[in-house]
């Protein structure tokens, strides 16, 4: 079977790393494993996954101990990064095409679209805001 792309966000990689009774996630990882899929995201991933660990953080959500294994664990996961100028041009063609508040979301969305692959974020409020322009947009956990 030949590989083919998946590009996932911050929000999906959080609630790998956070929450391990989130089978939903989970099976989605096991799955793309079996398939040989290839997880890409851009390189601002792991700018949004320090801060969120460092949010839960301040939160008390989580201690010190259990935020620097969870960003240990999200930086072994088998996902290429990529950030070259293509992407980011993408990103704002994306992010003025639909209306979007801000380039960052906009820069998985180019990402996927430039890889041919996926998308798949845990953010509701993103599928929501362009499922009707890119179909290859997905929920975790939602099926359409």
């Amino acid at each position: 079977m030949s590989s083919s792309w998946i590009c996932v966000d911050a929000n999906l990689v959080i609630r790998l790393l956070v929450d391990p009774e989130d089978e939903v996630v989970r099976r989605l990882w096991v799955r793309w494993d079996s398939e040989h899929q290839r997880v890409a995201a851009p390189t601002l991933l792991f700018y949004e996954v320090s801060n969120a660990l460092y949010r839960y953080r301040r939160a008390g959500m989580m201690g010190p101990t259990a935020v620097q294994l969870a960003l240990k664990a999200g930086l072994a996961l088998p996902i290429t990064l990529h950030g070259d100028p293509t992407l980011h041009a993408r990103a704002i063609e994306i992010a003025e095409q639909l209306s979007l508040p801000a380039a960052y979301d906009a820069h998985y969305l180019a990402l996927a679209d430039i890889l041919g692959g996926e998308f798949w974020t845990a953010d509701l409020r993103l599928v929501n805001a362009v499922q009707t322009d890119l179909p290859w947009v997905h929920a975790v956990g939602v099926d359409r």
